[in-house]
């Protein structure tokens, strides 16, 4: 038996664990071919993917972009310091930066910065406008240090 979050316990086997993993690889495989990868039929399989959904272990389905096909090729990773860090500040920083597009990524961390995020832009010079139209005015912002990527060795 093992736990996730608060609270939540649920038995996972080895089947179990072969579907999340197969999910994880592909999560467009039907129903009928992660059946026959992890060696059961149609119907169990279709009834465990549903136990691991609504137990919050499996929460969605996501497709993999190229984003530079897409003309986003620009990922940068910005560390953040706050001015304050009470509760009121956190929950309003963390309000305003869901809404940047830009943001991919946001992280509280725990060191000598607040957060951690992952920016995505067309260019340097679009994560520059970024930075200084958006980024810097988030509430409770100090100060930043950005780190840009120059090639990405593993994702995912």
């Amino acid at each position: 038996m093992q736990k996730f979050g608060r609270n939540a316990t649920i038995d996972l086997d080895a089947l179990d664990e072969s579907i999340i993993r197969e999910l994880s690889g592909d999560a467009r495989l039907s129903m009928t071919e992660l059946a026959r990868r992890v060696g059961l039929s149609k119907t169990p399989v279709l009834a465990r993917v549903r136990r691991l959904e609504e137990a919050g272990l499996i929460t969605g389905y996501h497709a993999t972009v190229s984003w530079p096909k897409l003309g986003l090729g620009c990922v940068t990773f910005v560390q953040v310091r706050l001015t304050d860090t009470r509760e009121k500040a956190l929950k309003a920083f963390n309000k305003a930066v869901a809404t940047l597009p830009e943001v991919e990524e946001c992280h509280m961390i725990a060191s000598g910065f607040d957060y951690l995020l992952k920016v995505r832009t067309r260019d340097v010079a679009s994560y520059r406008e970024v930075m200084g139209e958006k980024l810097s005015e988030l509430p409770h912002v100090a100060s930043t240090s950005s780190f840009v990527a120059l090639e990405v060795v593993k994702d995912g």
